[in-house]
């Protein structure tokens, strides 16, 4: 395509400056537009080298502005309901998410995985699979590493796998994997999404410009992306955790299989993987379907599959202290990943839990207690509406603690030899905390200095 145009990038964090960057190396007159108008305009201007074609406009986005441009960049965390993306579609101007303009810059083949939950460890592991498999593999996305800053580096040989989020995925054009995932679609996001059916569709808009050259793999336990996939006009591998299929890959065992019309392919057992709970199992499965389909070999596969570690802040092992055992499940930002958590755990479990409320129910997670949970450490704003919800449920052992120093030290005064002591808030890290990153760190921090 053609980057010798004037492009708006919204938001100035490190999405905004990572398409701000790819756009000046491209060419393109660059604005930096950031509705906050606190913010210091030569800060902004000091993340880009001297005499860079870019400028800062700060606070309301006028109509005479949005009529100069010729296409917006947005970062994810922006919700399209805001005043400025109104009046850049009155104006008439396309808006794009940074993996689309990253999409158009990149060279080579790519898979993309969304889904509510498991998306950065399975990320993780095909990635670890790619740099076993290729030259030039990259690993970037919602994982940390923005697409953006890597698409320069992607010539026509790489091999890319990209994790992608609803935000992500709201604004893309032409954005095209070969091989695209569905992991799992639970309730997530909806103060931005607002319905359920507005959350599915946009993560099942990732395999929309797919045709009959491409795949999907799709989570056969999840009834929602079982009928999804049944009216793909693409190929479709399924997984599934709970039952042997006639196609697809398959928990069979403790042997994970890949089935097909042809071949039955033993890649590992459960006992051979260093990532534990049923979730995992599934991670890596979506993972082996990815790499199949990209044309990796069975022997990468299963090699990388027996050497991946745990991601950090999922279900992450921390330390042993006094016989108890402390989990790191910062990730776990909602109640589905968190009954994850709950699942794995194999002790007798202090769970440390609440933060920012995105409108999640708290049900179903505290019903997966089933008796492994003793204690509940409560913190944030959540903590009262999921107090209620428990006691509605007949669980009643909840603590308020005010910080996560306390939170740490009570748990570990209450848990006796034997015992685990999980973080795994089931909401997101907002008001106490930057990210779900900083709030792992520093349970890690609290709890290496017992």
């Amino acid at each position: 395509m053609n980057f010798q145009k004037k492009f708006l990038v919204a938001g100035s964090g490190i999405s905004g400056i990572g398409a701000a960057n790819l756009l000046l190396a491209k060419g393109a007159d660059v604005i930096i537009y950031d509705g906050n108008e606190k913010l210091n305009k030569d800060d902004i201007l000091n993340k880009f080298p001297k005499n860079s074609k870019v400028s800062v406009v700060l606070g309301e986005l006028s109509k005479e502005l949005a009529d100069e441009v010729d296409l917006c960049v947005i970062s994810p965390g922006i919700p399209l309901r805001v005043p400025f993306v109104q009046v850049l579609q009155e104006a008439n101007v396309p808006i794009w998410s940074e993996i689309e303009l990253a999409y158009q810059a990149a060279g080579g083949r790519l898979a993309a995985i969304t889904g509510t939950n498991g998306k950065t460890t399975t990320t993780a592991l095909v990635g670890e699979i790619f740099k076993n498999a290729y030259e030039h593999a990259f690993t970037v996305g919602n994982i940390g590493i923005p697409y953006t800053q890597e698409a320069l580096n992607m010539k026509e040989d790489a091999v890319t796998v990209v994790e992608c989020s609803s935000f992500q995925l709201e604004t893309i054009v032409d954005f095209k994997p070969q091989v695209s995932a569905i992991l799992n679609i639970t309730p997530d996001h909806l103060d931005r999404h607002l319905t359920m059916e507005n959350y599915e569709k946009v993560k099942e808009d990732i395999t929309k410009n797919q045709d009959k050259d491409g795949t999907c793999v799709l989570n056969y336990e999840d009834d929602r992306l079982r009928e999804f996939g049944k009216k793909l006009e693409i190929p479709v591998i399924f997984f599934s955790s709970l039952r042997k299929l006639e196609e697809g890959i398959f928990l069979d065992g403790e042997d994970i299989v890949l089935q097909t019309k042809t071949d039955r392919i033993v890649f590992v057992t459960i006992h051979e993987l260093n990532i534990i709970g049923r979730h995992n199992y599934e991670n890596a499965m979506a993972a082996i379907a990815i790499a199949y389909a990209m044309g990796v070999s069975v022997e990468v596969i299963q090699k990388t599959l027996k050497e991946f570690k745990a991601v950090e802040h999922r279900i992450e092992f921390v330390a042993e202290k006094n016989g108890v055992v402390y989990y790191n499940d910062s990730k776990g930002t909602n109640p589905d990943a968190a009954i994850k958590a709950i699942d794995a755990m194999t002790r007798p479990t202090i769970l440390i839990a609440g933060g920012y409320d995105k409108g999640s129910d708290y049900t179903e997670w505290i019903e997966a207690f089933n008796g492994k949970v003793k204690k509940m450490l409560l913190m944030g704003v959540t903590g009262p509406k999921i107090e209620e919800t428990a006691k509605k449920l007949g669980f009643t052992d909840c603590i308020y603690v005010e910080s996560m120093e306390e939170a740490v030290r009570v748990a570990a005064d209450l848990a006796v030899c034997g015992d685990a002591v999980l973080l795994s808030p089931a909401c997101a890290s907002w008001g106490m905390f930057k990210n779900y990153e900083q709030r792992g760190h520093i349970f890690k921090d609290c709890v290496n200095a017992l």
